[in-house]
């Protein structure tokens, strides 16, 4: 299902959650204990929390999803 909305999608969740995804995905950041090491970013998407938990400091973050499609673009957005 995912992969055939993949190109949509960031546009469909900004729109769908007016913008609120930015904001959840800053206050889970903060939820993180103290300087951690590494993350696994499960059912990453798009890869928005993992961009976003790139920002802290020394930090490897692994995501993983089953939509390929998904993957794609989150891998075509860390490249920018």
């Amino acid at each position: 299902m995912f992969d055939s909305i993949a190109k949509r999608y960031d546009l469909l969740n900004h729109s769908l959650s007016f913008g609120m995804d930015y904001y959840w995905r800053r206050k889970a950041i903060k939820y993180l204990t103290n300087n951690p090491k590494t993350i696994l970013d499960v059912a990453t998407g798009t890869a928005d929390f993992a961009i976003c938990a790139a920002k802290l400091k020394d930090v490897k973050i692994t995501g993983i999803d089953i939509s390929k499609g998904m993957v794609n673009i989150g891998k075509e957005k860390i490249k920018r």
